[in-house]
């Protein structure tokens, strides 16, 4: 028989998944999987738990939580050499994942699409000893995911960060950096930079707009020093995808990237804290199989 291994946060989405799990379960065991469930603790353990189900040969995980609980099971996953199909019930505030892959939100109808069958091997990041599936990037804004509180994601979505970084904006310093991908240098001040597995992030879906998730590349995205009418400009452009044309901006692709900082440098990974710069940002390519609908089912394959 067919065993699956549900990892779940029981704090994520206002604990929404200790209501949704009996059924999940139920739909898993009528698909014909032995199923078992287990509820992460604290900081780390779902990365334990991955880690687990991948010595144990499960033959489907699938992962409830929110953005960071899905990064701790793709960094349990990365390095191990048997990784079992992956399923996602996106369970947090923003979801930027799932919501690249257009996943649905209802944990029964996410459940469902796992249960079609359609899988697809797309790749994932790596920066120094972490990985990431969606997003890396340093620079004062990229704290805005983890500066914005909960209550304001699920209140406010894509506004709560862009108020925050008009909020925060006059008392950011650029930081002057060595930038490297495939052959080409960046160096200069910057207010931010972003290496982009996915086109959603921090709740803006265009801001890696030609981002492919299985093509090898990250989508690099550099944001020169800016004053705060240019980066009110910008900030309206992005919500539309236009600002990748700004002069302000460096726009590109490269399969390796490497970040030196004159100074310290915080590095944000799927919107939480990764440690501090330099780093050497590396495509996994098609590293890890995920449960996707059926549109997506053999795009770029």
């Amino acid at each position: 028989m067919k065993r699956a291994r549900v990892i779940y946060n029981p704090t994520s989405g206002k604990e929404g998944m200790r209501k949704y799990l009996p059924d999940v379960l139920e739909m898993l065991e009528k698909a014909g999987y032995e199923t078992s469930a287990h509820a992460t603790t604290g900081e780390g353990d779902a990365t334990l738990a991955a880690q687990t189900a991948c010595e144990r040969q499960y033959d489907l995980v699938v992962a409830a939580g929110g953005d960071g609980t899905l990064n701790e099971v793709i960094h349990g996953y990365a390095d191990q050499p048997y990784r079992p199909k992956l399923g996602i019930l996106p369970m947090g505030t923003t979801n930027d994942f799932a919501r690249a892959l257009k996943l649905p939100r209802d944990p029964r109808k996410a459940t469902e699409l796992i249960l079609k069958g359609y899988s697809k091997k797309l790749d994932i990041g790596k920066v120094n000893d972490k990985h990431f599936m969606n997003i890396a990037g340093g620079g004062r804004l990229t704290e805005l995911t983890y500066e914005t509180s909960s209550k304001q994601k699920a209140l406010l979505g894509q506004l709560a960060y862009y108020l925050k970084g008009v909020e925060m904006l006059p008392s950011i310093r650029p930081a002057y950096v060595k930038i490297e991908y495939d052959g080409n240098v960046c160096e200069e001040e910057i207010m931010l930079f972003l290496v982009a597995n996915t086109n959603s992030i921090g709740g803006f879906e265009r801001l890696a707009p030609n981002a492919v998730m299985n093509d090898g590349y990250f989508d690099l995205l550099i944001l020169k020093k800016t004053n705060l009418a240019e980066f009110l400009l910008l900030a309206n452009k992005a919500l539309r995808g236009q600002h990748i044309d700004d002069d302000k901006v460096i726009y590109t692709h490269a399969k390796e990237i490497v970040v030196e900082p004159r100074d310290e440098l915080l590095l944000n990974i799927d919107g939480e804290y990764g440690g501090k710069l330099p780093g050497t940002f590396t495509n996994l390519h098609k590293h890890i199989e995920f449960f996707v609908p059926e549109e997506h089912f053999g795009e770029s394959e």
